[in-house]
């Protein structure tokens, strides 16, 4: 999705590569996973630092898990710079996945892939939502934090990691 955005990435690996960084994408995957690998290797703490101070972040389904306030099925919580509750794995199990069309504010209807998504259980006064499935919010974002429940780079669209990426609604 970066490549069709015109935008250059890197991984992320280990502290200092996150020096310079202009904004973090956090991908889909199993959250827990993805923390305790950035904890092993020393990478949660100077990350969540940087989130707090601002770093802009785009969260897709696993990352919104790290990205959240709370999460109403789980013990711990991760990064919590996002206002929300999620509930994680909300809309089922892997063969429960599922894509459709969410309605996004400002993009219109957006194709969306639903794996094992999250789904926001609450909003706090200082978010944003975005895009709904339904009633159901499934884009918040919290100033330079923007976090999509689904996959928009399964779907071949770009409009949402344009509006992350800052290149407006089109």
């Amino acid at each position: 999705m970066l490549d069709r955005l015109g935008a250059t990435g890197r991984p992320v690996l280990r502290p200092e590569h996150l020096h310079g960084l202009a904004g973090i994408v956090l991908p889909g995957g199993e959250p827990t996973a993805m923390w305790r690998i950035m904890a092993r290797d020393g990478l949660a703490e100077p990350l969540g630092q940087a989130l707090r101070e601002g770093l802009p972040a785009f969260g897709t389904c696993a990352g919104m898990v790290l990205l959240a306030r709370e999460i109403t099925n789980w013990p711990e919580r991760f990064f919590g710079v996002i206002d929300i509750a999620v509930e994680r794995n909300a809309t089922g199990r892997q063969v429960d996945s599922f894509a459709t069309v969410v309605s996004a504010d400002g993009l219109g209807d957006v194709p969306a892939v639903f794996i094992r998504a999250p789904l926001v259980r609450r909003v706090g006064s200082g978010v944003e939502v975005l895009a709904r499935l339904g009633d159901q919010p499934v884009m918040v974002r919290q100033g330079s934090l923007l976090a999509p429940s689904f996959r928009p780079e399964l779907t071949g669209d770009v409009p949402v990691g344009r509006r992350n990426c800052g290149q407006g609604s089109h």
